[in-house]
Formats: structure tokens, sequence, C-alpha cells
């Protein structure tokens, strides 16, 4: 099957998703290729959506236990994380599921499925029913956005050792986490899963949580992390992994490590992300991207 638009847009996430509604709006025909039901992309499904309605779960559980200051004293709570997982999911499945609507009302011809470059004029795109359909374009924007990143020399294949969007799962509740990554992620991670009751310890390579912050800004967060947090090592480094009997063995290096090797029951790896470009097929195609722009 061979159909053919002005605007192919690889990619339904933020970017996508507004690239292809501006094109719509302004007369354009336009295709929208993702492999997600509905447009949203890792922001929505995998990210920012999901991780601050899980800060707002945590929040609620710090304030029931900050209000002892003012007198107010609640029983310890009972956390139902498959209730928590559900709520989770129908924010996220009523803001993409909006963003489907949006689509369809400006004529948006939405393909499930994953592109990849035949030409610099065609896509092949590989839709999750099975099928296959051949788009070809007048213009494509590559809005295919970024994945976790990973420390290949600590890469264990561990189901303990996790990435932002494992630890979105709520699998389970560990008693010791290690937060390998000060930055946002690692910080809004480090405080939902703080706030359902693990102990967290965050590590970071650079002398500062949020390298590159206005340091006025860091200040207050560092001081309300170090309240949060079993413990903060900044300035400090992961230079070994290995599972253990009962978790994941790490070997910490940095001047003020009194403890060099510790165990947690899980490890949360959030050193920030890279561009998703594997798999488009542009290295034989003609087409050239900066990918500083994905």
């Amino acid at each position: 099957m061979t159909i053919s638009t002005q605007v192919a847009v690889l990619g339904a996430g933020p970017g996508g998703y507004t690239a292809a509604f501006a094109a719509a709006d302004h007369g354009l025909e336009v295709t929208l290729i993702d492999l997600e039901p509905n447009p949203g992309g890792t922001c929505l499904y995998r990210g920012c959506i999901p991780s601050k309605a899980l800060l707002h779960a945590a929040r609620v559980l710090t304030e029931a236990e900050e209000a002892k200051h003012f007198g107010i004293h609640f029983a310890a709570p009972r956390i139902d994380l498959g209730r928590l997982r559900k709520a989770t999911g129908e924010v996220v499945d009523k803001l993409t599921g909006g963003l489907g609507q949006l689509s369809k009302a400006r004529k948006i011809n939405f393909i499930q499925g994953r592109g990849s470059f035949e030409d610099s004029n065609t896509l092949r795109v590989h839709k999750v029913d099975g099928t296959e359909v051949e788009v070809k374009f007048q213009h494509c924007i590559v809005a295919a956005g970024s994945r976790p990143s990973t420390l290949p020399k600590l890469d264990i294949e561990s189901p303990r050792v996790m990435n932002s969007t494992d630890a979105l799962e709520l699998e389970n509740i560990p008693k010791t986490l290690l937060v390998i990554g000060g930055g946002y992620i690692g910080l809004e991670m480090a405080t939902v899963y703080a706030g359902l009751g693990s102990a967290v310890t965050i590590v970071e390579f650079f002398p500062t949580l949020l390298p590159g912050a206005d340091p006025d800004l860091v200040k207050p967060l560092a001081a309300s992390m170090a309240t949060r947090c079993r413990a903060i090592h900044l300035g400090t480094e992961v230079v070994g992994m290995a599972t253990a009997k009962n978790g994941i063995k790490v070997t910490l290096k940095g001047k003020d490590i009194e403890k060099p090797e510790q165990t947690f029951e899980k490890v949360l790896v959030c050193v920030g992300r890279k561009p998703n470009s594997s798999g488009l097929g542009l290295g034989h195609t003609g087409v050239k991207i900066d990918e500083r722009g994905f």
C-alpha cells in the first residue's frame, strides 16, 4: 500500500505533534507516524506527565508526615501500588486521548507504527498490526525524540537495574534505592520513591546537584533533598556494579566515601538522554540530519 502526503512527521511527541498541528492549520496534508496509539511521545507516556502525577502522590504523603509539626497526626499510610499505577495511567490516557481527538479534528492521517527512510522522499512504515505502508512525501519532519542513556561499563542486565522508564512502572517499592545521576530526572524519581518509603541514596559525578543550574536555585533544593534521602554523594562516581544475593553491589569512588562498597535492593540509572535516531535508515538515503536538532 502506498499513500502520498505533503508533510510526513516521524514521531508524535511534543515536537512532532505540534509541528503536525501547525502544518495542518496552514492547510497542508499531513501524515503523523508514531508507535503509540495517540500523540504524546515520551513526555506524556513515559516522562513528564506520569512523573508529575507520582510526584503529586509523594507530596501528599510528605505533607501528611509534615503535619505532625502542627500537632496533626495521621496513621501510617497504606499504599496500593496497583491503584496508584492505574490512576497515573488514567492521567496519561486522558491527555493523550485528547491529543488524538485534536489530531482527528485537523484531519491528520495518523499511522501507528515505526517508520524508516527508503529514500529522500519515501518512508516505509511497519505498522503495529503487522502490515506495511509506503509513505511518499514532499517534506518530512523528523521528531524521533530521545531515549534514556546508559552506562555501558555498568550494564549488568539485571531486573534490579532500572532506567527512568522502568522506574515509572512502580513494580515495587524497594527498601533501599541508589539513584545514579543528580539531574532533574534523577531527583524527581528520588523524590517519588523516598515519598513512597524507600531509603534513597543519590550519587552525582559533578560537585553539585542539577549541574549547570543556577546555584542559588539549587541550594534550597539540595537542602530539601538532604532531608528526604538517606545520603547524597557529590563528586562521586560509580566504578563497579555486580549482582548480589539480595540486590546490586556497587563500588563508589569519591573523596568523601567512607564505605566504597554498598549493596542496594535496586539501582536507578538517570544519566541523561540520547537521540532516538537508530533504525531510521538514514545512512543510505541521502537524508542529512543534524542530531542536535532532535
